[in-house]
């Protein structure tokens, strides 16, 4: 698996192979049993990057799936993995969240504190992705979607006036290495071990992670007054 990233190295982003893309796909499905499914791709043309989608103003190039029915597509079978990576390898790797866990997206200044303020606190975390579009995704058990606007609210904020995004049930994430678009690639800031295969409930990372979100909100309030 990817190595672990801190804050400053968030942007020492390797260069994505396809033998790293399958091999992870792989070890999604096999060690963690995650649903896996491949997404579309970056190709060159006249040394710019485009999505294979074929859309110019593609919001997510490289980085979203490539056909309708993605749902019916993602398999947790490790050798179904390997086939389709095998049929094209420079796929992005995206997982359905819904399945064996939810993902609560937040701003990356934010996760980067709470991340902190967890290991303080010395919460159980699952693993953690940094987005290229500088986003933090936590993982956690499902059914977080249909307890995380209660559980802000009960702390005295809504989930959109903090920036605090909920993935579940008909969504997806990527996974690293993916890439999207020139930006970057997708990293882990706590990387999938043995030691975090059971995910924690949302309601245990929820009142950190909102408390971050909410501070960053009111900082960039301050700024724009």
């Amino acid at each position: 698996m990817e190595e672990t990233i801190t804050g400053t190295e968030a942007a020492q982003i390797p260069k994505q192979r396809g033998d790293q893309l399958l091999d992870s796909a792989v070890r999604y499905a096999e060690e963690r049993h995650w649903d896996v499914f491949p997404g579309t791709w970056l190709e060159a043309a006249e040394g710019v990057e485009h999505c294979s989608c074929g859309d110019a103003a593609c919001p997510a190039p490289g980085a979203h799936p490539s056909r309708p029915d993605w749902a019916t597509q993602a398999t947790g079978s490790a050798v179904a993995a390997r086939r389709l990576w095998s049929k094209q390898p420079k796929a992005s790797i995206l997982l359905p969240t819904g399945r064996t866990f939810d993902a609560i997206d937040v701003p990356e200044s934010a996760g980067f504190l709470a991340l902190a303020r967890m290991e303080r606190m010395e919460l159980t975390l699952g693993p953690v992705t940094c987005t290229p579009d500088r986003r933090m995704l936590f993982f956690v058990l499902p059914g977080a979607g249909a307890k995380v606007p209660d559980l802000v609210r009960a702390l005295g904020w809504t989930a959109s006036s903090i920036d605090l995004v909920t993935r579940g049930e008909g969504e997806y994430v990527a996974a690293p290495p993916t890439r999207v678009g020139g930006h970057g690639a997708v990293q882990w800031a706590r990387r999938p071990t043995p030691a975090n295969r059971w995910l924690p409930d949302a309601e245990e990372l929820i009142s950190p992670l909102a408390y971050a979100c909410g501070r960053e909100a009111a900082a960039a309030r301050g700024r724009r007054s």
